[in-house]
């Protein structure tokens, strides 16, 4: 067998990309409605990275490309233990609450929409969490997920 001929196919860490919500925003000006699109995007390796942007444009596709590309570039690293997390942490942000508890092997990721994507990409498959507050806003949710995160310690 040529060892010169056996290609090792390595990606730089491929990303897992997950869009959560697109917002539609519309300015009406003399000349008519200007449409407008936002999206917010996290990305992640599967493996304690991840990160979250919001990408703005006048199409959807160009604004999701946007979201991903800030977001691969604001990423940060969560600490784990094995398949959740190390300890029990708060997260805030505004008047949101994000409670995290670690859970044992095999209880999956018990969460809502936005805090089981960030726990997704960041490779967290063993987590209890609960929402604390009237805020149900997914970039506000996302935001307080990750400042939970960053209290971790490992």
């Amino acid at each position: 067998m040529r060892t010169d001929a056996v290609k090792t196919d390595k990606q730089e860490n491929p990303f897992i990309e997950k869009v959560l919500f697109i917002n539609r925003t519309t300015k009406v000006t003399k000349g008519g409605k200007n449409l407008s699109f936002s999206a917010l995007v996290v990305v992640g390796d599967g493996n304690d990275s991840v990160g979250y942007a919001v990408g703005k444009a006048n199409e959807v596709a160009t604004a999701i490309r946007k979201g991903i590309q800030k977001a691969k570039k604001s990423t940060m690293v969560v600490k784990r233990k094995g398949t959740t997390i190390p300890h029990q942490v708060i997260g805030k942000f505004g008047s949101l609450r994000v409670l995290f508890k670690p859970a044992s092997k095999g209880t999956g990721v018990i969460a809502c929409g936005p805090v089981r994507a960030v726990c997704e990409c960041a490779g967290i498959t063993d987590i209890l969490t609960k929402n604390i507050g009237n805020s149900t806003n997914p970039i506000n949710v996302v935001k307080a997920t990750l400042e939970g995160f960053k209290i971790l310690k490992g």
